[in-house]
């Protein structure tokens, strides 16, 4: 963790968030993703190499039945020579880039996500942008995948609900020459640009909460690596500073659904020493820990304190309601949204970085 004053005199703490190197780096000969975007390979490339119009070139690719043979060979040899392949987008391939905007979720079961998706989308839907969503499950694998289509897809600009920790991926994206727009998390050197918070602010919070409220005894409940890991970090911290026993840790590598969230709470119940308050660091664990809670009749908060992070209309609607730490993300995708169309409209803003406050949203669970 680190800090700095901002231009408004105030302390603003960075996450240190964690930088992975590739575990099998490129091999040499083969380039780099940053090589490969300054060098695509256009249709007329192919063109140009086969002796033929770039309209020959494109016919040959989508109806090779309209192309004579000899034609047809020569455009397949250009091809495989090139390396080219055909851009999916009509418009990119007049303009070498799309009207798509491509918005990476970590988890689409997320209301957190989902709201700042939903905000987001409205702001670059209403400048003439297309905004298509897939998702990443906090795995590295499937980030890796989804970003290494970038190249065919040609986006006009790239969100992501987290920030880039693999250096591959962030030099893929980088080479891309796009806006690039990461979130919930405040390092020091984003990509490109940045909405986000501190998540070792969010961890301390939570634990001065459970202090003030009375708990002495906790529990952790989240992710073990990402931004679970920087919540992680700052609770512990926070424990420490107040005297609060950290009695266990139940850590999960992927968040697929509230079922995670049932089983890590049945594994606190059955230590030893149980905890008389847990702090859930991710929305969906909460959700599914008020769930098991009701299941085996433990009293939320007389049995047990629930203290969640993120946003989660439906928690709010188990009795009795779970109080959370999170940020507001419908706002948090507007900024994104907003910082996005100014970039592609070619005047970026002048501050690339934007922190958000952290809320509690109150409800019966403490």
């Amino acid at each position: 963790m680190q800090s700095a004053q901002d231009e408004n005199g105030s302390t603003v703490v960075y996450d240190d968030v964690l930088r992975i190197a590739d575990a099998d780096p490129p091999k040499q000969g083969h380039g780099t993703e940053r090589q490969a975007a300054s060098q695509r390979v256009s249709i007329g490339d192919v063109a140009r190499l086969a002796d033929v119009a770039p309209i020959t070139v494109s016919r040959a690719l989508r109806n090779p039945q309209k192309v004579s043979p000899d034609k047809r060979a020569r455009i397949e040899q250009a091809v495989a020579q090139t390396g080219y392949s055909i851009n999916p987008h009509a418009s990119a391939l007049k303009s070498g880039r799309s009207n798509v905007v491509l918005a990476f979720a970590s988890n689409l079961m997320s209301e957190q996500f989902a709201s700042a998706l939903k905000t987001c989308a409205a702001v670059l839907e209403d400048a003439g942008y297309l905004f298509l969503v897939g998702q990443t499950s906090y795995s590295y694998e499937r980030e890796t995948a989804a970003l290494r289509s970038l190249h065919a897809m040609k986006p006009a600009a790239v969100m992501l609900t987290g920030v880039i920790e693999l250096e591959s991926n962030r030099e893929l994206l980088r080479g891309l020459g796009i806006p690039i727009m990461e979130t919930w998390a405040l390092p020091r050197d984003p990509i490109d640009m940045l909405v986000g918070f501190s998540n070792t602010e969010a961890g301390r919070l939570a634990a001065d909460m459970l202090f003030r409220r009375g708990y002495r005894k906790v529990a952790y409940v989240g992710r073990r690596g990402g931004r679970g890991a920087l919540r992680l970090q700052g609770f512990r911290e926070g424990c420490q500073a107040l005297g609060i026993r950290l009695v266990c840790e139940e850590l999960v590598d992927d968040v697929t659904g509230v079922s995670d969230g049932r089983r890590c709470l049945s594994s606190v119940l059955a230590r030893p020493e149980k905890p008389d308050a847990l702090f859930c660091s991710n929305d969906v664990l909460a959700l599914g820990c008020m769930m098991e809670a009701r299941r085996f009749n433990v009293r939320v908060p007389t049995d047990l304190g629930i203290l969640g992070f993120g946003q989660s209309d439906i928690a709010a609607e188990i009795p009795p309601g779970l109080t959370m730490i999170g940020v507001d993300s419908a706002l948090l995708g507007r900024e994104a949204g907003a910082m996005l169309i100014a970039s592609l409209a070619g005047t970026p803003p002048t501050q690339k970085l934007k922190r958000l406050d952290l809320i509690v949203s109150e409800g019966g669970s403490l």
